[in-house]
């Protein structure tokens, strides 16, 4: 590997063992993951760009290190940027230097969390069940006229995308007009095969259309989180506040919540733009790869369907093997040490960006046992790290859960015998180490 570099290490080390380059094109993530996770807990990886980095692979401790008080999330944090050796351009700043809840620490985090929270209470959640069905419904009666002359579905494409697409557009105020577009822009943000400007472009792109979403809203207010945001920042009409969801002040360090834009709760237009990046990609994303890669785990191991259609387990705990399994996301950037951090007798310095390794640990058979890499949907304490944890736990994880369980619930109850069309290899990857499915879903409906 001669594009390998020397592992960061603290001052006055010496050079430790060779880095290995990530794959910019995630071709075989999970291979990647189980040979990083059975190197070390913590090990040294390269980055695009030649930016050193480090990976912590093993369950118990990513557990530890993301509730690890001395490991931060802001970029103020990041030694290569802080010294200026990052390149100009480089294809993962968007999840370095973007400013929102994914980059804050301590008192920002809570204030930016808690304005997000109102999004995402239970009651909030629960309330969009019947629209969430609705739209599954709509989905699948319209897969039939989606087949080719060959009988074949991207079932990617034309169910597993527009459904969380829509609750995160419909929960943000996203017009459908902008949808696809931002589908796109945030497909190639997530992908870390793209070139640096490509990746700068991709960038404006999605500050471009989300400033078109921004003055929407606030022409035009109404019960979505876009438009609770605008009233926090103090520069919205008048009475310009969502409903009871929007505005009940729930979750951790939210404040008043009476959305006046003073005191705590008052976000500027970086941060407002942040948040709904953010929003954006976790809230299809992650769903997207969810819904595609639990079909694909159900048609490679029919075994496993079998009960779940006889109803003796739950959609459920498909749901929850599939996190653990196949994990939608592969490896997050990025957390940075406050200090030097000893990982499993690994030295993780600090300033140094590091992955959380969700795929390799999802695995990790000293979690998990010597099973570990079979798709079980019968597998008790299913205790994964796929929505992360600590302070910065996914807050939309309870609608991921409720989307997903509800798309393939009605999904297989009208297609029990659905198939994947071609073998599992002959599957395009997503471009990228970020995001970990398929680029298509081609299947046969039956």
């Amino acid at each position: 590997m001669d594009t390998a570099h020397p592992a960061p290490g603290p001052a006055g080390a010496g050079p430790g063992p060779a880095a290995r380059p990530m794959d910019p094109a995630g071709t075989a993530v999970q291979a990647e993951a189980a040979a990083l996770r059975e190197t070390a807990a913590a090990c040294p990886v390269t980055l695009p760009g030649g930016v050193p980095g480090m990976i912590v692979t093993r369950h118990r401790e990513l557990r530890e290190f993301l509730a690890d008080p001395r490991v931060a999330k802001n970029a103020r944090h990041f030694g290569a940027h802080q010294r200026g050796e990052l390149p100009e351009q480089w294809q993962l700043n968007a999840f370095a230097l973007v400013r929102g809840m994914t980059t804050a620490d301590g008192d920002d985090h809570r204030r930016l969390r808690g304005l997000a929270a109102k999004a995402f209470t239970p009651r909030r959640v629960a309330a969009l069940r019947p629209w969430i069905e609705r739209l599954t419904g709509d989905l699948i009666a319209a897969l039939p006229g989606r087949r080719d002359a060959g009988g074949v579905v991207d079932l990617r494409r034309w169910f597993a995308y527009p459904l969380p697409m829509g609750v995160i557009s419909e929960l943000l105020g996203v017009d459908a007009v902008h949808r696809d577009r931002l589908h796109g822009l945030t497909h190639r943000l997530v992908s870390t095969s793209s070139t640096a400007a490509d990746a700068m472009a991709t960038q404006a792109g999605i500050h471009e259309v989300l400033a078109q979403v921004v003055a929407a809203r606030r022409a035009t207010p109404g019960d979505d989180l876009t438009s609770a945001l605008i009233a926090a920042r103090g520069d919205a009409p008048a009475g310009a506040h969502g409903d009871d969801g929007a505005r009940d002040g729930s979750g951790d360090g939210s404040g008043s919540g009476d959305g006046s834009g003073d005191g705590a709760e008052r976000l500027d237009d970086a941060e407002l733009t942040g948040t709904l990046l953010l929003m954006i990609v976790a809230g299809h994303e992650t769903t997207l790869n969810l819904i595609t890669n639990a079909v694909r785990a159900l048609s490679a191991h029919p075994e496993q369907l079998g009960p779940v259609l006889r109803g003796e387990t739950g959609w459920d705990a498909v749901v929850e093997e599939t996190l653990r399994w196949d994990s939608p996301v592969a490896n997050f950037p990025f957390r940075y040490p406050t200090a030097d951090i000893e990982v499993d007798g690994v030295t993780v310095p600090r300033g140094t960006p590091v992955l959380a390794g969700y795929a390799a640990a999802g695995r990790d058979p000293r979690e998990y046992g010597p099973d570990a890499g079979r798709f079980d949907v019968t597998r008790p304490a299913n205790r994964h790290l796929a929505f992360g944890h600590g302070a910065h736990y996914c807050l939309g994880a309870p609608l991921a859960r409720l989307e997903a369980v509800i798309a393939l619930r009605e999904l297989f109850a009208a297609y029990p015998r659905l198939r994947v069309a071609v073998p599992e290899d002959a599957l395009p990857p997503l471009p990228g180490f970020i995001g970990n499915s398929v680029a298509a879903l081609p299947v046969t409906l039956e």
